[in-house]
Formats: C-alpha cells, structure tokens, sequence
C-alpha cells in the first residue's frame, strides 16, 4: 500500500510517498481502508521530534471503510471514524491508505455526507464536545470564552457552544479573522495583546468558562478572567509546548476557580470511551447544517507535504484535510 512516512524528523520535506506493507489484522483491532483525514497540530510537533520517539506513518485521526474488524462488531463496507488509541504515536497512524487501530478507538456512523466534509469532524469535534461537557460543564446562557478562536478545534468549540445556547467570546491574535469567527456564531472576537481580563472589561467582565487552545503561555491569564465558580479548561499547545515555569498555585490561581486538562490521547480509555461521545448525533447536525463544521482546504494525499507547510504557517484558517 502507500503511505506518507516521515524520514527524519524535521520539516514537511520529510513527508515522502512510500511503498510499505499492508497492516495484518490482529487481536482487538479494526483493519481501515482511510478515504480521508484531518490535521492536527500534534502532527507537526511530532513531524519535528518534539514529541518524543513516534511512529513513522503520522495520523491521528480517519474516515474510511471497515475491511475486517476482529472483534466482528462492525461489517466490512461499514462507515467508520477513527482517532487516536496511539495512532500515529506508538503505532502507524492515518497517513497510508489502510492503517490498523484498536477497535475501542472506532466510532460508526451513517451519513451521506462526502468523505472530505466527514473528516473535518472526528477530532476537532469529539474534543471540543468533551471539553465543554465533560470538563467545563458549559450550560445555556453561560459566558464562554475559546481562546485560539480560528483554529479548527476552535471553531469546533464555538459551533457546538452556540448551538447549546452559550454566548461565545473567540480570541485570535489575527483581527482579520474576526468575520469568520462571528459567522460560526461569536458574539465578540478579541484581540488579548494585553491580557483577557482588560479585553472583557467592555463586554460584561468575567467569564463563567475558558476553553485555552493555546497553552501553558496563556493559562494563568485564563483563570485570572474567569468569575469564582466558573471553570478553564487547557486543550491545545497553540502556542508552543514549553513548559510552566515556577508554577505556584498557591500565589497564582484564583480562588473558587477550577483547572483541568483534555487531551484526545485519552480517548479509548475505560474513562473516556467514544461511545460516550454522541459523534451520530454531531454528523446528522453537521449534515443539516446546524453545525457548520467544514474543511478550510482539501489537498490530495500526494500534497500531504504542503498541507503541513500550510498548518505550520498558521495559515489553514481551520481545518485542513487530505483525502486519499
């Protein structure tokens, strides 16, 4: 089969098209022939080495066709999407035409939607759903703010938390994409330079929720706009993975104010499994367009390499996808 492997870390040049075997079905995998997927920013911090010893095929995500599922839960031909559960990190992700993944990290649907416009969903949309039900618990009415807004986990975060009835603040560091942003339902769109807090001043204040994309360079700034009883959630490295450095607490965090962490390499796990992900339901809202989550590009698998050159610019303006 071919795949897109990595020879060496390093830039998009490293992205070469190769001949390489096809997966063997084994124990508790599904065997998927990948019609399309998405990018993440993951893929360019593990395309670089930051992310430590990783596969040489990268992917963390697909849509595609089941050709043989060992557990026999799901029938060949059947529509399927597919993240994470090591993919493209302890094991071949989703850059190759057939690629093997465990079967508690395969999620079914029904839909007619393309394979392009599917693949703009599983990631960003599965995240974005856990992080505003499960850790922010964002209710109707509540004030939301995702910060890294034009991002495609962003833009996903936005779309679902306008549709449950949120009103929705979107930081960019890039003015010029507050249309799209307000097209996907923001209220406001803020330029943060000098802080959150400052930013919010003007339009109401403190926030009851922070959904932060872009990292451990942000995060205190977060909890410091956010009103006692309310809640951030970290889930993106936007800015860059360096670490918090000094991290103090005690001095540093607001009382009344709860942090926490998501991040999708959990998913699959006993306390994260997809099923309690309503990934049918957010595909039929996306086919009748209540969710207006679509591919910012569409590049064919042999343009894999300028994809990634694209998301490493920070010129996607959401989500980037390849189909197969």
């Amino acid at each position: 089969m071919k795949a897109i492997v990595r020879s060496n870390f390093g830039g998009p040049d490293m992205l070469r098209l190769e001949e390489v075997p096809m997966p063997v079905l084994a124990p508790g995998t599904v065997l998927i022939q990948v019609r399309a997927f998405g990018l993440n920013h993951a893929e360019l911090y593990m395309r670089r080495g930051e992310w430590g010893n990783v596969a040489a095929i990268s992917g963390i995500e697909c849509v595609g066709s089941v050709v043989a599922d060992a557990t026999r839960r799901l029938q060949a031909g059947q529509t399927v999407m597919a993240m994470m559960g090591g993919m493209g990190r302890t094991i071949d992700g989703s850059y190759a035409e057939y690629t093997l993944v465990p079967a508690a990290n395969v999620i079914p649907v029904d839909t007619s939607l393309e394979w392009d416009a599917l693949a703009a969903l599983p990631e960003a949309y599965a995240v974005a759903w856990t992080c505003l039900h499960r850790n922010l618990h964002l209710q109707p009415g509540q004030r939301l703010v995702v910060r890294g807004g034009s991002s495609s986990l962003g833009q996903a975060a936005i779309d679902i938390a306008v549709q449950l009835g949120a009103e929705v603040i979107a930081t960019t560091r890039n003015a010029g994409r507050a249309p799209l942003l307000a097209s996907l339902g923001a209220s406001h769109v803020v330029v943060a330079e000098d802080g959150l807090a400052p930013a919010l001043a003007g339009i109401g204040g403190k926030v009851d929720a922070v959904l932060d994309l872009v990292g451990n360079s942000t995060i205190l700034d977060s909890l410091a706009a956010t009103q006692r009883g309310g809640h951030v959630c970290l889930a993106g490295f936007l800015g860059g993975l360096a670490p918090m450095v000094d991290f103090n607490p005690l001095s540093q965090m607001p009382g009344g104010v709860q942090l926490s962490f998501f991040g999708s390499f959990s998913f699959g796990d006993e306390e994260f499994p997809l099923s309690d992900i309503p990934m049918q339901q957010i595909v039929d809202m996306a086919a009748n367009g209540q969710l207006r989550g679509r591919p910012a590009r569409v590049f064919p698998f042999t343009e894999l390499a300028a994809a990634h050159a694209l998301m490493e610019d920070n010129a996607a303006n959401g989500k980037l996808v390849v189909v197969v």
